[in-house]
């Protein structure tokens, strides 16, 4: 039986308390944060985490992202916060931003991954900062069955799990789309692990220049240190083609496959920021967080009405296009057509 509570009003404090009850208690709360919905678990209790990767189907050494509420809470898990993490936390905190730190000893491996760093954030949520403040810091992943689109919506989050975790907490849309970006703080420069909710260009501005790490281009990588870095992600039931290029060659290269494909009987759904003759459409917005927002929405949307592909219209890398593109290209499993 799955408890699903409704606060799309805004935080009810004894909801709340009956959603950290489950936390105490070692049980699975879906909540959502700003980015996209969690699955969230007590972080510090080992077998209440095992239990998000048995539900998710994901594998043990993709490292959880450890929810906070308060800075202070940080100094706890981590066993060295350096000056940037300071500097960041400050500009950036709360909001779509997560740290990866030395662990302390007490943090479980199950919870990092194997791994002795640990990814932190604090999310700006109302709900899931309430939550954190009535329990304890929570370990979540995206709310979604490992490998699939993430979720925006409670409704997403009962498509994938009703029936097989405690709680959910409707909170409506989510409002930024895309997860947290990623920041490795372990070396001796910065690295960008996961572009996200963050674009990179804000990040730079405050600590100076950011390393790309390799897996966010797409080349794959032995150990993850976050998130996203190793294993196929976001990818709905039908095939996903990215098309990147001019805008007025991707319109008409979007044309000719759409006209392709049907004519082998294929029903062919569209994503994009203008308007596709196409079995089914999905309109993304005009703007950059427009499109983020919907991004994950447009492909499980286009998967229930039953297409068998789906081209996504690529658009430009900067701010949240950025983090747009890495997830459509991880989608697409990097079927990429350039003009």
């Amino acid at each position: 039986m799955t408890v699903v509570i409704n606060m799309r009003e805004g935080v009810d404090a004894r909801k709340i308390k009956l959603a950290a009850r489950f936390i105490l208690n070692g049980k699975l709360v879906a909540f959502p944060t700003e980015t996209v919905y969690g699955l969230g678990a007590d972080a510090l209790n080992e077998e209440a985490v095992r239990r998000i990767f048995e539900v998710k189907g994901r594998p043990p050494d993709n490292p959880l992202i450890v929810h906070i509420s308060r800075f202070e809470e940080l100094e706890k898990l981590a066993s060295y916060v350096p000056r940037e993490a300071r500097i960041l936390a400050e500009r950036f905190w709360p909001g779509p931003l997560t740290m990866v730190l030395p662990k302390k000893e007490e943090m479980p491996l199950v919870t990092t991954g194997g791994l002795d760093t640990v990814a932190v954030r604090m999310p700006s949520h109302p709900i899931a900062r309430a939550l954190i403040e009535e329990s304890t810091p929570i370990a979540a992943p995206s709310a979604n069955i490992s490998g699939k689109p993430s979720p925006t919506l409670a409704e997403h989050v009962i498509d994938d799990f009703y029936g097989k975790i405690e709680c959910i907490i409707d909170g409506g849309e989510t409002a930024v789309g895309v997860e947290s970006t990623v920041v490795d703080l372990t070396s001796e420069k910065p690295v960008l692990l996961r572009p996200g909710g963050l674009p990179l260009e804000e990040l730079e501005k405050v600590i100076g220049e950011i390393e790309i790490h390799p897996a966010v281009k797409g080349k794959l990588t032995d150990v993850a240190k976050s998130p996203g870095m190793k294993y196929k992600h976001y990818s709905p039931n039908a095939q996903v083609i990215v098309v990147e290029g001019k805008r007025e060659d991707v319109r008409r290269k979007i044309e000719e496959l759409v006209d392709e494909y049907r004519k082998e009987g294929l029903r062919v759904g569209v994503m994009a920021t203008q308007e596709y003759e196409a079995d089914e459409f999905f309109h993304l917005g005009r703007s950059e967080e427009e499109v983020a927002r919907n991004l994950f929405k447009a492909l499980r949307e286009l998967d229930k009405r039953g297409v068998d592909i789906i081209i996504a219209e690529g658009i430009e890398e900067r701010g949240l296009g950025f983090a747009v593109m890495n997830r459509l290209r991880k989608a697409a499993g990097y079927r990429i057509v350039w003009v």
